[in-house]
């Protein structure tokens, strides 16, 4: 009924209240925003605002008499029904819900409108809203945040693909230097041999560092929190960086008191990352002076340990202008800076994001041709005693022990550089060295003859290092006290997950390529005992 229609019906009598509340609904029904509807309870609209018809493409008096679930969408017409009957059958003091369906307009597509509904006698009034655009959007966000999380896990593949590529040509390049600087060389060729090795380490670590950087921007980068002995965590960092400013002509200066010391709970392999970042910067921009790193800790009852070390050095320096800019990824001071010294300006980023995830923070404060000095606060746990022991701790140390006897030794590598890598660092200290060329091979050798020790590769073909770890955990297994044989990953794959899954299948411990002679032998004394 419109307005003149009530206006008329006044006329006739009718008492002034019940005129007064038909020309407020009247009035009500002309001029609302919301879609109101009034239909019996066989369905029939009965009533409805110009607003509810215009939505749908309709003048309000084509609707009234028309069954109101024709215009829902088929799909959508079983909630439908489920949603009336919820209405005509709630209490009058229950809760109103609201609902959500499509409904036809007049030229054929669907709007999204959503609705709440109360029954009163023998009506059913809803009030509804269109919500086509909202729902759109959310549909619209959803895939746009899907398709960036495809394109996330693609840019990660991708880098760790590449990553994997890349380490596996650079473990050739890395293990025969290394070999090669153990054999008797002249001065020129002994330079020579160094400037190759100094660049294959700088190529690892920028591999390295791309790859952290694709880690942390997916959120797929996670600490590993294991007991570990501050002195043997930083050990070989100090050692490296002291030789390189010596090299350099700088002298290095490490200030550690005695409580700077003892057991605590953190990811070692990123705290050492972060100082190493720090101080390769102050050695890389200091010409001349001095490189300086202080350690600190504060212990206060109630508040966990504060390990502090502030990395000081007599280099470039930089001004208050670009301070802001330092832990930003692929930023340096200046481009002068990347001129004369080279980098990609990842460094800082990668120690800012790690340093956050340890609940700690970072800071940066220098003086243009005085120097810099940069200060990390981290929050760790002391331990009482260490629980285990990693082969990256391993990796860690300055020197290690050499295995104290011939082994047997059985070698899954698919690669024939990384073969004869392996034949070099291991010439001295084998039996017998057993290469094979996939993991259904290694599985064969295995299940052949007896060996000390397993090298396996992660990624071959026929048969992958995982699936033949886990086959000859199972040959194991079903032989009657059968002494367990250690089964070190060699692999290319380098991330967490990697290390993670190596574990899972069964091996003992994981080293990421590219392996140097050290680092392969300290283990294998680890892992064969005398």
């Amino acid at each position: 009924m419109t307005t003149a229609a009530v206006a008329a019906a006044s006329s006739t009598g009718q008492p002034s209240s019940t005129r007064d509340t038909a020309a407020d609904l009247a009035t009500f029904f002309d001029v609302s925003l919301d879609l109101l509807v009034i239909r019996d309870l066989e369905g029939i609209i009965v009533r409805v605002s110009a607003s509810w018809a215009a939505t749908l493409g309709y003048q309000p008096d084509d609707l009234i008499g028309l069954a109101i679930l024709t215009l829902v969408h088929p799909d959508d017409l079983p909630a439908t029904r489920d949603s009336v009957t919820e209405v005509e059958t709630r209490r009058p003091d229950a809760p109103v819900k609201g609902h959500v369906n499509r409904y036809r307009h007049r030229d054929g597509h669907y709007v999204t409108l959503e609705w709440r509904a109360q029954k009163f006698g023998d009506r059913i009034y809803a009030v509804a809203r269109d919500v086509t655009a909202k729902i759109a959007a959310e549909q619209a966000l959803i895939d746009a945040t899907a398709a960036a999380e495809t394109a996330n896990r693609a840019k990660s593949d991708f880098l760790a693909n590449m990553s994997h590529e890349i380490r596996t040509p650079l473990n050739g390049v890395i293990g025969i230097v290394d070999a090669l600087s153990r054999t008797p060389l002249s001065s020129d060729q002994a330079e020579m041999v160094g400037l190759i090795a100094t660049s294959g380490v700088t190529l690892e670590r920028l591999v390295s560092d791309m790859l952290d950087v694709s880690r942390i921007e997916a959120g797929k980068l996670e600490l590993e929190l294991r007991p570990f002995d501050l002195d043997e965590a930083l050990a070989a960092t100090l050692e490296t960086l002291r030789m390189r400013a010596e090299d350099k002509g700088l002298a290095f200066h490490v200030e550690r008191p005695a409580p700077v010391r003892g057991v605590f709970v953190g990811d070692s392999v990123r705290i050492g990352q972060i100082l190493g970042n720090l101080l390769s910067n102050a050695v890389k921009f200091t010409t001349e002076g001095s490189v300086c790193v202080r350690f600190a800790l504060s212990e206060d009852d109630g508040a966990p340990t504060l390990l502090s070390f502030e990395v000081e050095d007599t280099g470039v320096g930089f001004d208050a202008d670009h301070a802001a800019q330092l832990f930003q990824r692929f930023s340096q001071a200046d481009s002068s800076i990347t001129r004369r010294f080279g980098g990609t300006g990842l460094g800082l980023s990668i120690c800012r994001s790690l340093t956050e995830m340890m609940g700690g923070r970072i800071t940066g404060a220098s003086t243009p041709g005085v120097g810099s000095r940069f200060r990390v606060e981290l929050p760790l746990p002391r331990a009482q005693s260490l629980k285990d022991y990693d082969a990256r701790d391993v990796a860690a140390l300055a020197a290690g022990p050499q295995p104290s006897r011939p082994l047997r030794v059985l070698l899954a590598e698919d690669h024939p550089v990384n073969q004869r890598v392996v034949q070099l660092i291991l010439a001295d200290h084998v039996a017998e060295l057993v290469t094979v060329d996939d993991g259904a091979q290694a599985v064969a050798a295995f299940e052949a003859q007896s060996f000390d020790v397993v090298l396996m590769d992660m990624q071959m073909p026929r048969m992958d290092g995982l699936t033949a770890t886990r086959a000859i955990r199972a040959l194991e297994a079903a032989r009657p006290n059968a002494a367990r044989t250690p089964i070190l990953m060699l692999s290319a794959n380098a991330m967490a997950e990697h290390r993670d899954a190596a574990r899972a299948a069964g091996a003992d411990l994981h080293l990421a390529k590219p392996v140097t002679a050290r680092e392969l032998l300290t283990t294998l004394a680890m892992l064969t005992p005398s």
